[in-house]
């Protein structure tokens, strides 16, 4: 269905890509798969029309084609889904499917009625059992996905591009998309699936190709790989997850957290949270684990103070009350806080690696009102060095690295205001496993500091890797409190399903 052939791209001299070979089989899932910083996302975007410049060749049913733009690749027949979901809150599901590619009616109007019937056509096909009116915003993530998918169908793409399609849905959600994967399987459409998660690769996937440092490496059936095997192939070595070995001893409180609840913005009369109470040691890190909609976020941000109006409670840092009204309130306390969305939340993308890491500390930076280039060439080079943030320079734009990189520049950027408790949300999510395990080594690092560390994550391996403790939420209540010697996959999963009434 698609060859790339001698695939080659430069930025700024860099080499992302060096002669990469592709081919996807119609009716087939070919999984790419590579560390961050591989050229998994270059490559789609060459594919789809993003990056129209580039050397070498791409064959589409026998025929090299070179798309100026994503426009003339979806009209092809070759649509990408990506990662963060290109989807507009305020507007109905019809009118983010049928945005720029509008039915006419002779008359010059919009032709309602057909788009509207056209859409449902697709949200049944993609069994998704919600009126096309609906906005946006009022659908869950996984749903969002769903419309997505259909967007690229819309276009009867023969090839569809998913990039970490399931890295922000519950697995109910997920188990949906794999349904939807399978049927557009039977229809000989040729999938392309970008997934650090390998065990949901060896599900759903036919073949595989491995990227590794810009260069194709090894392409082949999934039947009779194993993880191990492919792990090796992604990262040139062996990569062993190392476990946190817990001291046991007992520490010092840093965070006390009482009877913490949060409002919800719109129904008043419900919370989002429910009376949380714990304590946060210095050294420790404590692994906060629940299901979609638990709250996780929600207490993070509550701690954080960016919710004073709705929170109620009292949080203390080293015995001191605080009076949270703004996260600077926070941040002056000794917190910081890596949001789960990192390019929307934690980074400005457009500016360079420098400026990034030095956003949160301007103050400290300044002389006589103006910015000291040497204190912030300083600072972020301390940060580059330490973190081993693969960049050409901290002139290079936060943009242009891959996921593990940016993760490691915003958590450069809140290591600058010297925090003494750390809040992480989903550390790791989106990046690779070698990626993942320099995050882990790092985490346990700053325990080692006496940082006190909040880890939210939805992957219960690497809530067991790391914690001291595991609390566990469901519907905004904490339902268990689990020592790390006693959690096991099994007994945090039960503290975190809502009990049915």
């Amino acid at each position: 269905m698609l060859v790339a052939e001698n695939i080659t791209k430069k930025f700024s001299g860099v080499v992302a890509l060096d002669n990469v070979y592709l081919e996807i089989q119609a009716g087939k899932v070919s999984a790419l798969i590579g560390e961050n910083g591989a050229g998994k996302s270059t490559l789609m975007k060459i594919l789809s029309g993003v990056y129209p410049d580039y050397e070498g060749r791409i064959l589409y049913k026998g025929q090299v084609v070179n798309f100026a733009n994503p426009r003339e690749a979806q009209q092809c027949g070759i649509a990408i889904i990506h990662q963060e979901l290109n989807l507009i809150p305020y507007l109905s599901i019809t009118e983010n499917i049928f945005l720029g590619r509008e039915i006419i009616t002779a008359w010059g109007t919009l032709n309602q009625k057909e788009m509207r019937r056209k859409t449902q056509a697709l949200l049944d096909k993609l069994k998704l059992a919600v009126d096309p009116d609906t906005l946006i915003y009022e659908l869950k993530v996984g749903q969002q996905q769903v419309v997505e998918i259909a967007k690229a169908l819309l276009y009867e793409s023969e090839v569809i591009i998913m990039d970490e399609p399931t890295s922000a849905i519950s697995d109910s959600e997920v188990q949906v998309l794999f349904e939807i994967i399978a049927d557009l399987k039977r229809e000989n459409k040729a999938i392309v699936y970008v997934s650090h998660k390998l065990d949901e690769l060896f599900r759903i996937a036919d073949c595989f190709v491995v990227l590794r440092d810009g260069k194709t490496i090894e392409a082949g059936e999934m039947a009779g790989m194993s993880q191990d095997q492919l792990i090796q192939k992604m990262v040139g070595r062996e990569i062993t997850i190392k476990q946190k070995e817990s001291s046991g001893n007992c520490r010092e409180d840093l965070l006390i957290v009482e009877n913490v609840c949060l409002q919800h913005p719109v129904r008043r009369s419900e919370n989002l949270l429910k009376n949380i109470s714990f304590t946060l040691g210095c050294g420790e890190i404590v692994g906060l684990f629940g299901l979609m909609g638990a709250g996780r976020t929600e207490l993070l941000e509550t701690l954080f103070g960016l919710h004073p109006r709705l929170a109620s409670g009292h949080i203390y840092i080293s015995g001191q009350k605080l009076n949270l009204k703004c996260p600077a309130d926070a941040i002056k306390a000794g917190m910081a806080l890596v949001p789960e969305d990192r390019k929307k939340d934690g980074l400005v993308l457009g500016l360079d690696v420098q400026t990034n890491i030095c956003l949160t500390t301007l103050p400290d930076l300044e002389e006589l009102g103006f910015l000291n280039n040497t204190k912030e060439l300083t600072l972020s080079d301390k940060y580059i060095r330490e973190l081993q943030i693969k960049t050409p320079s901290g002139k290079q734009a936060a943009q242009n690295l891959s996921g593990g990189n940016q993760q490691k520049i915003v958590l450069a950027k809140w290591l600058a205001t010297k925090p003494r408790v750390l809040l992480l949300d989903e550390p790791t999510r989106g990046i690779d496993i070698n990626a993942k395990n320099e995050i882990y080594k790092l985490v346990m690092q700053l325990a080692r500091a006496g940082l006190g560390i909040l880890v939210v994550s939805s992957e219960l391996p690497e809530i067991l890797a790391l914690s001291d403790r595991v609390l566990v939420l469901a519907e905004g209540c904490l339902t268990a409190e689990i020592p790390a010697n006693e959690a096991t996959e099994d007994n945090i999963l039960k503290a975190a399903i809502p009990k049915t009434v």
